[in-house]
């Protein structure tokens, strides 16, 4: 029988507003028996029956919505759930293999992130309510997929205010050799077990792709990592510099470089921070900048900190841009929204005395959609600007 919680009227509201969390604070009196990562019925304060959830007994977050039903919550709920991620994957994207297959709430499945490279699949099991059920979830992708390799990748920080350890490594099959998937026109490398998150970057790839129409002569792509926008945008390019503060992630460019035969990429490990202001010393101009920088603001506290950091990538990097060039930068600090991203950049903007066109707001790519109701998954900001003449 499911057990039932009560959750206070700003909880309830807040439910019934569509946002799918209820925090610690909202959350009446906890029957003993429940010890986290269960599946709750919810009530609200009058007794009515509000939906069920995945109840957490760690993080401040208490409870992630699963639905608004009373039917049973069990293996053909989540099968049904799998289901219709992966038929909007193949309608957003018929027959690609590197695609993220499952993100989380977005996809009403609180807490399981799904990566998919070629017969690989990186999976995250990020809260209570999964990390329960995980091999449910390990049989199902299992069934339904046949990866040749399953790798777990349930390392991330959130696990910790789940009160769960980091865990990472092998679930099925052997990664004896790199293991490469396509992009566009490319052929890269990505290492699950050891590259960050899990191991590529999968929401920056319609971006980066479309990056490849904006590349100039002269490249500059800082926060490289793997060298995904450095590569696009080397078709049209005479020389690409690609820039990261990691040496494997130098290494990764260029062996992504060597692999697609594209000899004008070179790395340069480097703090992109220091490299634009002596690119700006030196009288160093490029065609095209790209900035990618990992999360600023990871906290609301640090929102005015993320702020400035990003006005001073993006007034150097303007400051260095050719007239006519291409800025391609971008945000995925989802405290920052876009309305206090433009504003930074038209503050970074006065800062260069230069005047820039915005040519395209992007965001993440359809296989990584937009809860409505829930902005923390609407993070991924990518502009293009245009620098105008003087």
């Amino acid at each position: 029988m499911t057990v039932s919680v009560t959750v206070r009227k700003k909880g309830s509201e807040r439910w019934k507003a569509g946002h799918p969390w209820i925090y610690a604070s909202d959350v009446g009196d906890v029957p003993k028996t429940l010890r986290g990562g269960e599946v709750v019925a919810v009530h609200g304060p009058g007794g009515a029956f509000l939906g069920q959830a995945f109840y957490s007994s760690a993080s401040q977050i208490r409870l992630r919505w699963l639905t608004n039903e009373r039917g049973p919550v069990d293996a053909t709920f989540f099968r049904d759930r799998l289901g219709a991620a992966f038929a909007l994957r193949q309608r957003a994207y018929p027959g690609l293999t590197s695609v993220r297959l499952v993100h989380g709430e977005a996809d009403l499945l609180p807490g399981l992130v799904v990566d998919r490279f070629g017969d690989c699949l990186v999976v995250q099991f990020l809260t209570q309510g999964t990390e329960a059920i995980r091999e449910l979830f390990i049989d199902e992708l299992s069934k339904a997929l046949h990866p040749s390799v399953i790798v777990d990748r349930s390392d991330g920080a959130v696990r910790r205010l789940e009160g769960l350890p980091p865990r990472k490594g092998l679930l099925q099959g052997r990664l004896d050799h790199a293991l490469t998937y396509n992009e566009g026109t490319l052929r890269l490398s990505v290492d699950p077990l050891e590259g960050q998150k899990t191991g590529g970057f999968l929401d920056q790839r319609d971006n980066r792709i479309a990056s490849a129409r904006w590349g100039g002569a002269r490249v500059l792509d800082c926060f490289s990592y793997n060298g995904g926008f450095a590569l696009h945008l080397a078709a049209n390019a005479k020389e690409v510099v690609a820039v990261d503060s990691s040496e494997a992630a130098v290494a990764a460019v260029m062996a992504n470089a060597a692999r697609n035969n594209l000899p004008q990429v070179r790395a340069v490990h480097a703090n992109a921070f220091d490299f634009l202001r002596q690119a700006f010393d030196d009288g160093d101009r490029y065609d095209t900048v790209v900035l990618d920088p990992p999360a600023f603001a990871r906290t609301k506290d640090s929102l005015e900190s993320a702020l400035r950091g990003y006005k001073e990538l993006n007034l150097r990097a303007m400051q260095i841009l050719s007239p006519g060039g291409t800025l391609i930068t971008c945000s995925c600090s989802h405290h920052v929204d876009s309305q206090r991203f433009e504003e930074m950049l038209d503050a970074a903007a006065a800062d260069a005395k230069r005047r820039y066109q915005i040519v395209a707001r992007r965001g993440a790519g359809a296989d990584h959609p937009v809860l409505v109701g829930l902005r923390e998954t609407r993070y991924l900001k990518c502009y293009f600007l245009r620098a105008l003449p003087r």
